[in-house]
């Protein structure tokens, strides 16, 4: 009896003793219980004997809306929320700590996503989840830094020696707190509405309309001092449709609107108008000819050539991959060197948020790294100048410029941001296709591409798979040289890195847009690319993957409830 009274009597001082910090309103100041148990892990942790010697705790939280009506009805209308935490905790010291590549065959082992679900509406259920993450993070640090350390021992010399991270100057901000507050049940209407010509169409296999709706709030802290809070908003409308042509092959169309505000929305009548576009487009590609393998010239517009320039340079100038054995390392050693048309620069910028009229998937105010984002030059006039770089230093360039990047659970890595490619002698697009229609008379080609629609792409970086790229085109035109356009289907946009960028003859006047989410080693990451049409003097393009399986037998079964009429436009509301 006595223990026991004892004991409640510790419990009760302990609880009053600890002062949980809270905001003006009330709520709970996350940051400063994050940073509470950051110091006091800090402190404990640095006197082990594997001393701690960089600690970060970021928590995102995600409150989102997302509502998909398919061919007038909705098959999806639902609210979700969540809080994942992300811990960077280094043993060791900067220039080697348990980070390191593991140089057998594992190389990202410390990079496999972890989904460490956080609460921040209660400071003690924060704070000890908090205190459970990292001392599972410290076991794991150190029992990793002693495999790097016999990894550094035993394999062959690494050749970039570059340290394994970088001191930067601690940032504090506070952004406001934002979130949404969409109507649900009016956006679900509205998306009845916009899918619902998709059933009047017998030729579409899938049509629908979806509204994904996200407030980002991030709380950043570490052990150099860092303090950062943001919080952002976005609205993505997307249209897809897809079809099949006789021969099996399927064929998609994608269309989206992104904003950082629903009152920047489009109107009904703008998304109506590109129901029907994407409509009518699958209608036309399901008879339009197949055209076989093909190297010659080529214009790609200024979405597709976004799209290009994101995968063909983007992915190969991110930082961490000039020191990682598995890599091919395409520009490595080209530092000051040509690698472009004179005419041409490339550079990423995190700060610009619209462009063109359009808001930038690919902004953002600081890094997961507590890194601010930092305009980055990276080819200026055709020569390269510098990388897209996180706080991991490679050869010559030490320092982070606000590009480490990540998905929640991930480890974050150097990414690509806003790319915007810069002409400085451009051409109209009726010149740019001039151009195009003369060397096809000068070579006697019989015709050349035109790649006007995107649905997105892919890259191989490493050494072991080919170094090659693989561009998704959905509208593709054949060129002939007495100018006419002919609508084709089937082919892929193929090539390696270094032998394309030698064939890019010129730039256009009128800037696109493409916004995505990019997925990589860190997870996605949404990204934009602004470019404009560019002339390709040599593209090669290979057969696209066609499917085995015939058209359904069945016929559609709205148009047959229309009697073989379309239905009104409200008819599935």
């Amino acid at each position: 009896m006595t223990f026991t009274k004892q004991f409640v009597g510790i419990l009760l001082f302990t609880m009053s003793f600890l002062s949980f910090p809270r905001t003006a309103d009330g709520a709970v100041d996350v940051l400063g219980v994050m940073a509470a148990e950051l110091d006091r892990s800090v402190e404990v942790l640095s006197k082990e004997s594997t001393p701690l010697y960089f600690l970060s705790y970021e928590i995102t939280e995600e409150d989102r809306v997302s509502v998909v009506a398919s061919f007038g009805a909705v098959s999806r209308n639902s609210r979700s929320e969540g809080r994942i935490l992300d811990i960077d905790l280094r043993v060791g010291d900067k220039n080697l700590d348990n980070t390191h590549p593991v140089r057998d065959g594992r190389e990202f082992d410390f990079r496999r996503p972890s989904r460490t679900q956080v609460p921040v509406s209660d400071p003690e259920a924060l704070r000890a989840a908090l205190w459970l993450a990292t001392d599972r993070k410290y076991r794991q640090a150190t029992e990793r830094l002693a495999r790097v350390k016999a990894s550094v021992r035993i394999k062959v010399d690494e050749g970039d020696r570059a340290a394994d991270f970088s001191p930067q100057q601690a940032e504090e901000f506070i952004d406001k707190p934002r979130s949404i507050a969409v109507d649900a049940s009016a956006w679900a209407d509205n998306l009845k509405r916009y899918s619902a010509p998709f059933a009047q169409a017998d030729h579409i296999l899938s049509g629908s309309a979806a509204l994904a709706a996200v407030v980002v709030t991030r709380w950043y802290v570490n052990s150099e001092g860092a303090r950062i809070r943001t919080s952002d908003t976005s609205y993505r409308l997307s249209v897809f449709g897809s079809t099949k042509a006789d021969d099996g092959m399927y064929l998609p169309r994608y269309e989206q609107f992104f904003v950082f505000s629903e009152d920047d929305m489009p109107d009904d009548e703008t998304v109506m108008e590109t129901v029907g576009q994407v409509i009518e487009d699958l209608q036309a590609l399901r008879v339009a000819p197949v055209t076989g393998p093909y190297s010659g010239p080529a214009i790609l517009s200024g979405r597709a050539s976004g799209v290009f320039f994101h995968e063909i340079l983007g992915h190969r100038v991110e930082g961490h991959r000039q020191r990682e054995a598995g890599d091919a390392q395409t520009f490595k050693d080209m530092a000051g060197e040509s690698v472009l048309p004179e005419s041409f620069s490339v550079v990423f910028d995190p700060s610009v948020s619209r462009a063109g009229g359009t808001d930038l998937a690919g902004s953002f105010k600081f890094d997961n790294e507590g890194v601010k984002g930092q305009r980055v030059v990276v080819i200026d006039q055709g020569v390269l100048k510098r990388f897209l770089m996180s706080r991991r230093p490679i050869e010559r360039f030490s320092g982070s410029n606000g590009h480490g990047r990540k998905q929640p659970g991930f480890a974050p890595v150097a990414r690509q941001s806003n790319l915007f490619v810069e002409v400085s002698e451009p051409l109209s697009e009726s010149g740019l296709k001039a151009m195009l229609v003369a060397q096809l008379r000068e070579e006697g080609e019989e015709y050349g591409l035109l790649f006007d629609a995107i649905q997105g792409g892919f890259t191989f970086t490493g050494r072991v798979v080919p170094n090659a790229f693989n561009v998704l085109p959905t509208m593709v035109y054949r060129i002939y040289p007495d100018g006419r356009e002919e609508l084709v289907r089937g082919v892929d946009l193929i090539g390696t890195p270094l032998t394309t960028f030698s064939k890019i003859a010129a730039g256009g006047t009128e800037l696109a847009t493409f916004n995505g989410v990019c997925g990589a080693e860190s997870g996605g990451v949404p990204v934009s690319a602004i470019s404009p049409s560019i002339l390709v003097s040599q593209i090669e393009v290979q057969r696209k993957e066609k499917s085995q399986q015939r058209l359904p037998l069945l016929p559609a079964p709205l148009g047959l409830a229309a009697g073989g009429h379309a239905l009104a436009l409200g008819g599935l509301r």
